[in-house]
């Protein structure tokens, strides 16, 4: 399934200005420590009339007659390193075009399109019970290329039993983004484990290394946390574990609110404690519309 380039466009435009100090490159609206160019080549641009000649590519002028100016990798504003959940969990709706995981592409997709528009510096960390992939991350055209090629991979996915481990995912996450970064973190938090204190430790690892964290909770809201099904007798199975238990919905969903509604406050409340944004986005809305009303809001908060 492609990624909707019709839905992603219009977001390129909006300012993503980081809260917090990052390492890159400064120039504009970005605070940094740091100055001046690496020298990690990322790839060539067109001279501008009036900027300075320090970077331009004298070699490839006198092949091509045109001026060029070479790009660094340190050249970014900013630094963004998304995190996408690709466990089974992820493909509820099963059978739904919009399902949790098309959702989480399709938004990562988006954020790909506007950091490459800042000048800014992106990468992907895909994980299920294990951390499956990694880029880290880079500004150049040729670098998110590969990244969107790796995001419709996720789309092609649709085994079932594949299961979760958040924890030590997002831990390992922590321990491979070297730099201060902005991390975005696309996941249903939805963890096979008997507490949630090694997920929240996770959530911490990552504060700690001094990153700054945004957490999209995606989930189906009507089914997932408000439990609206139809009065009737229902054969539901565990994408996950494969377990399986035929019941009328009206015998659990008093118990099976309370007990969302107990994890969904404390993950809130750990993300508060943690200084983590905690964004609701609902796969109903759609990404485009939870995106867009969240960088709205974030820039007004600058």
């Amino acid at each position: 399934m492609p990624i909707n380039q019709n839905r992603i466009e219009p977001l390129k435009n909006l300012e993503l200005i980081a809260k917090k100090v990052v390492e890159g490159f400064i120039t504009g609206l970005h605070k940094s420590p740091f100055h001046g160019f690496s020298v990690e080549f990322a790839e060539h641009r067109l001279y501008n009339r009036g900027e300075s000649t320090k970077h331009i590519d004298w070699k490839l002028f006198g092949r091509t007659d045109k001026l060029f100016v070479k790009r660094y990798e340190e050249e970014t504003n900013l630094r963004c390193q998304i995190v996408i959940d690709s466990s089974s969990s992820m493909l509820f709706p099963k059978g739904e075009e919009n399902n949790k995981l098309d959702f989480s592409v399709n938004a990562a997709a988006a954020l790909c399109e506007l950091l490459k528009t800042q000048r800014d510096a992106f990468g992907l960390s895909v994980f299920s019970d294990k951390l499956n992939f990694h880029l880290p991350p880079k500004g150049s055209e040729t670098h998110k290329k590969i990244l969107f090629n790796q995001l419709e991979n996720i789309l092609k996915e649709t085994q079932l039993n594949n299961t979760t481990s958040a924890a030590s995912a997002l831990n390992e996450v922590a321990e491979v983004i070297h730099r201060r970064s902005l991390v975005f973190i696309f996941s249903d938090m939805f963890e096979n484990a008997a507490n949630n204190e090694d997920l929240f430790s996770a959530l911490q690892h990552l504060k700690f290394r001094k990153h700054e964290v945004v957490l999209f909770h995606v989930t189906d809201k009507r089914q997932e946390i408000n439990f609206e099904f139809e009065n009737r007798p229902y054969h539901f199975i565990d994408m996950e574990s494969g377990e399986e238990i035929k019941l009328n919905p009206s015998q659990v969903k008093d118990i099976y609110i309370k007990k969302i509604a107990e994890f969904k406050e404390a993950l809130e409340l750990k993300c508060g404690q943690y200084k983590i944004d905690f964004v609701e986005a609902d796969i109903n809305e759609g990404f485009d519309k939870v995106l867009y009303a969240y960088l709205v809001k974030r820039n007004l908060m600058m």
